[in-house]
């Protein structure tokens, strides 16, 4: 009989924290209680810990690092093998946590494990596509050799949208090229944004050490994360603000660290005259209510040509009535929970902004518990606060633009510059106002909504620094060593 069934137990114990190797308890003095968001349900709770835990779980990272990345490319490439596998072993119960602690729909946590497993397919070939550079050199009897190699230590944050696979898109391209990694997850998600990835690379057998989970107070640990002297790189997916705040901690320290952040968008999902009007109304519909429209790249603002806006808003109305919104464990519900009271009260007083500024509500509904229904609001301007701000919602404004170049102009009127989407049946058109687009990542007749993970993701201005996924962040989770060889005497001027 073979000893190698894959174990199918349920993790358990996750009011414990994963520190330099060790499943241990916080020892601050908070408590972190881990809710359902649409129940209210006490799922885990969670003693915090303090800056003495994270400074241990630095420490070990540092030592650990140091051997891991004299591991050989088939080794690691191995693990993240290991880890696709029991990703497949374990996703029923990954899905589950999403639903219960994230507030995910079915079909929202469907997506997210496919983009966590596909993301960790992806890491399991860079250590193999590591490669250094010989350069000729001017000087006679020398050889330039450009090495690529681990960062060191990565600090990774991570967010409690879409927790698992935003956690996941860093953590393994970081383990996987060398690197050793200190984890935040966010703390509405500590279980799906962290301690269950903990538990899936230690099965896998990561080696002590190489990678810690940290739920901490933001006042304890918030910035400790970012200003200790061990970590290279901070990785940090989040709000625009808080990403400004640790791109000033990260140079406030002894030493100056790299960063690569995905911030805020307020991505426009533009519709011309000669789209397909039934097609483009699919597509705004769930590109702006999946996971309750909480996702980064989700649709923040509709721009539609004046000659078709009323026939699309009529169209979009009607699709959007037919959306369940409910317990996001049932298999029909569209809409789910708001993640906390804070975002839901976010919300609230965007409505009624919206309401102010003289937005037409032309679908509302009663806010239940943290259940919001849609609400569409037609005639909106671009000055509007609907407009000007990321909403992490389901609440949409459908902006009327006058021509093509008006509704371009529209597009570009932010600071932020994730993604873009645009809808023709003119491919030559669609590519020129693609490229028109200020924005990391533009989509014709498809959604906002996209990650690949052999495509680079990242925004332009103030949605973020560097590009993740595929190459991309491979050069971002790497450094270059140059180091030359001086094979002949070299005569020198005195």
């Amino acid at each position: 009989m073979s000893n190698n069934k894959p174990n199918t137990d349920l993790y358990s114990d996750f009011q414990l924290q994963y520190i330099a190797g060790e499943w241990q308890q916080g020892k601050d003095d908070g408590v972190n209680t881990d809710t359902n968001p649409f129940n209210g349900e006490t799922l885990v709770e969670i003693q915090q810990a303090n800056k003495h835990q994270l400074d241990q779980a630095y420490k070990a990272a540092a030592t650990a690092q140091v051997q891991w990345a004299q591991v050989t490319p088939a080794e690691r490439a191995s693990l993240m093998h290991k880890v696709v596998d029991i990703l497949d072993q374990r996703q029923d119960e990954i899905i589950d946590w999403l639903v219960k602690e994230s507030g995910s729909t079915r079909i929202k946590a469907m997506v997210e494990f496919s983009s966590a497993r596909a993301i960790t397919v992806e890491a399991a070939s860079y250590p193999n596509r590591v490669h250094g550079e010989i350069r000729a050199s001017k000087i006679p009897g020398k050889e330039n050799f450009i090495y690529r190699e681990p960062i060191g230590v990565i600090a990774v944050i991570s967010p409690w949208n879409f927790p698992f696979h935003l956690t996941q898109r860093s953590i393994a391209p970081a383990l996987a090229l060398g690197n050793a990694v200190v984890l935040k997850p966010a703390s509405d998600t500590p279980v799906t944004g962290g301690l269950l990835l903990a538990k899936i690379f230690e099965e896998a057998g990561l080696p002590k050490g190489l990678l810690s989970v940290i739920v901490g107070a933001g006042s304890e640990i918030g910035d400790a994360i970012v200003t200790h002297d061990t970590p290279s790189l901070v990785s940090f997916t989040g709000s625009t603000a808080v990403g400004k705040h640790i791109g000033e901690l990260a140079n406030s320290g002894n030493y100056i660290k790299k960063l690569a952040l995905e911030l805020g968008g307020n991505n426009p999902f533009v519709v011309l005259k000669d789209a397909n009007i039934d097609n483009a109304v699919k597509a705004a519909v769930f590109g702006k209510f999946l996971h309750q429209g909480q996702i980064c790249i989700a649709i923040n603002r509709i721009i539609v040509e004046d000659e078709i806006y009323d026939d699309f808003v009529a169209r979009f109305h009607a699709h959007v009535k037919t959306l369940k919104v409910g317990d996001p464990n049932e298999q029909d519900t569209s809409i789910g929970p708001i993640i906390n009271k804070k975002q839901l009260e976010s919300l609230k007083d965007k409505i009624a902004k919206a309401k102010e500024s003289g937005a037409n509500m032309i679908m509302g509904g009663e806010i239940k518990g943290q259940l919001v229904p849609p609400h569409i609001f037609t005639e909106v301007s671009a000055d509007m606060d609907l407009s000007c701000n990321e909403i992490f919602g389901p609440l949409v404004g459908i902006i009327r633009a006058k021509d093509e170049q008006d509704a371009l102009v529209i597009a570009n009127d932010t600071e932020y510059g994730l993604s873009s989407a645009v809808f023709t049946e003119d491919m030559e058109k669609g590519l020129r106002f693609a490229r028109g687009i200020k924005a990391g990542m533009t989509h014709i007749n498809d959604i906002t909504v996209n990650d690949e993970s052999n495509a680079p993701f990242g925004g332009e201005k103030n949605s973020g620094i560097g590009r993740f996924n595929g190459e991309w962040v491979l050069e971002e989770f790497t450094t270059l060593h140059w180091i030359s060889v001086q094979h002949t005497p070299r005569d020198y001027p005195f």
